[in-house]
C-alpha cells in the first residue's frame, strides 16, 4: 500500500525456470535500461520489465555465490532513494513499507532503519497477505516465536534509542541507498552480509564526524519462515555467529573509535562480550560449575542457586518481551496463544538454550581456526502459504 514504489527481482543465475517462469506470468519484455554499475556486482546478462505490472523489472545475472551480490545489482538498478531488499521466504505487512520510511523522514540524518521481525510458521498467507496469525505446532518453530520477542523487542529496541543499533535484520532493513553506494555497497565475501554493512556505516560515518542514525521501529512487521529441523537450525545458527565475528573484526577500528559515541563505546564493546564471547561464557560457566560440583569444590545448594540464577535471568527477559508484545500490539489474538508463550519461555531454559550455545561456540571455533562455511541446505515447508 506504499504509494510510489518499484519492485526488482534480482533471478541470481537459478539454473531452473524461475526466468522463464517469471516471464510467462509477468509477461516479461527485454528492457535496454542504462544499467550504471556503482556497486561491483556478477555481470548482467539482461534485464526484462512487466507488460502487466509498470513498476516490476526483473535483473538476470550470473550468478554471485550470495545475497549479498544479488542485493548490490539491484541497488545499481534501483531509481528512488530508499531501499529495501527483501527475502524469497518473508511476508511484509501491507503498511509496513508506510511506517517503517518515517524515521527517514523525520529526521533526514537516517541511513539505515529496521522493523520487527515475526516467525509466519503457523499462520496463513494468501496472495501475499497475512489473513491469520497462529502459533506454530512444530516446537523448534514455537521457541523461536518467543526468541525473536526477545531480540526485537528487548535488545534492538535500546540500542535504538542512543544510537548504537549494529544490527538491522536482512529480512526487514531500509536503507538510504546514495549513502551505501558511497559505503560500497553489501559485501559478497562475508556471511553476515547485513549486520556487516550496519557495523560499516557506523565506522566509515563516525570517522568523517558525519551526524547519522540508524534506527529501529517496533510496530512495521516482516513475517519470515523459521527452521523446524535441528540441522536446518544448526546450520543457520552457526552462520549467525560466523556472521556476528566477521563483521566485529572486520570493523574493529570503530571500537572506542574518537567520535564513534555509543556504537563505538558501549555497543561494539558489548556485542564483543556479551554477543560473540558469550557462547564460550555460558558453555564454559556450565562445565565449571558442574565440574565444582562433582569435584566437591561447591555444594548443591550454590550449584542449584547458580542454575536458578540463570534461569530466572533467560526467563525475566522472555516473559518481559512477551508482556510487552501483548500491551503494545497484541498480535496474537486469543489469550491461549500467550499462555503457550510463557509456557515456552519456561520450557526453552532446559536444552534449547543450551545447544543454541554449543552451535555458537562451535561456529566460534570454526571461524578462530579459519574452517570455511558454507550456506548448506536450507530446507522450508512454507505450508502457512495458500
Amino acid at each position: 500500500r506504499y504509494q510510489h514504489f518499484e519492485v526488482i527481482v534480482v533471478n541470481d543465475g537459478s539454473k531452473d525456470d524461475t526466468l522463464a517462469v517469471l516471464q510467462r506470468e509477468f509477461r516479461l519484455q527485454p528492457f535496454p535500461e542504462a544499467y550504471r554499475v556503482q556497486i561491483k556486482s556478477q555481470p548482467v546478462r539482461g534485464i526484462y520489465r512487466s507488460l502487466t505490472h509498470p513498476n516490476l523489472r526483473v535483473i538476470d545475472k550470473e550468478n554471485g555465490g550470495g545475497k549479498a551480490d544479488a542485493i548490490n545489482a539491484g541497488i545499481n538498478s534501483a531509481r528512488h532513494p530508499i531501499i529495501y531488499a527483501g527475502d524469497a521466504d518473508s511476508v511484509l505487512d501491507p503498511h509496513s513499507l508506510e511506517h517503517v520510511v518515517r524515521p527517514f523522514l523525520e529526521d533526514p540524518t537516517t541511513v539505515a532503519c529496521g522493523g520487527t521481525v515475526r516467525i509466519i510458521n503457523g499462520c496463513s498467507v494468501r496472495g501475499g497477505v497475512l489473513e491469520k496469525v497462529g502459533l506454530p505446532r512444530n516446537p523448534l518453530a514455537l521457541v523461536q516465536v518467543v526468541e525473536y520477542l526477545r531480540a526485537f523487542l528487548g535488545g534492538r529496541l535500546g540500542w535504538s534509542a542512543v544510537n548504537g543499533l549494529l544490527i538491522v535484520s536482512g529480512a526487514f532493513g531500509v536503507f538510504h541507498r546514495d549513502t551505501v553506494v558511497a559505503a560500497g555497497g553489501f559485501r559478497a565475501d562475508v556471511i553476515g552480509e547485513d549486520m556487516e554493512l550496519i557495523v560499516r556505516l557506523h565506522r566509515t560515518l563516525s570517522a568523517r564526524g558525519a551526524r547519522y542514525r540508524v534506527t529501529f521501529v517496533p510496530d512495521p512487521v516482516c513475517w519470515t519462515d523459521a527452521p523446524e529441523d535441528l540441522g536446518t537450525l544448526g546450520r543457520q545458527r552457526k552462520r549467525w555467529q560466523r556472521g556476528l565475528a566477521e563483521s566485529l573484526w572486520e570493523n574493529r577500528k570503530l571500537c572506542f573509535a574518537r567520535g564513534s559515541g555509543v556504537a563505538g563505546w558501549f555497543a561494539f564493546p558489548y556485542f564483543v562480550v556479551f554477543e560473540l564471547l558469550s557462547p564460550l561464557i555460558e558453555v564454559g560457566g556450565l562445565f565449571v560449575m558442574a565440574a565444582a560440583f562433582a569435584l566437591g569444590m561447591m555444594s548443591g545448594t550454590g550449584f542449584l542457586a547458580f542454575m536458578a540464577a540463570a534461569f530466572a535471568l533467560g526467563l525475566m527477559l522472555s516473559a518481559t518481551s512477551i508482556l510487552l508484545e501483548e500491551l503494545s500490539f497484541h498480535t496474537y489474538p486469543k489469550t491461549r496463544h500467550v499462555l503457550v508463550m510463557f509456557a515456552v519461555s519456561v520450557l526453552e531454559n532446559f536444552g534449547y538454550r543450551q545447544i543454541i550455545s554449543f552451535w555458537r561456540l562451535h561456529a566460534l571455533f570454526d571461524w578462530v581456526i579459519g574452517k570455511p562455511i558454507t550456506w548448506g541446505v536450507m530446507k522450508r515447508k512454507a505450508d502457512w502459504q495458500q
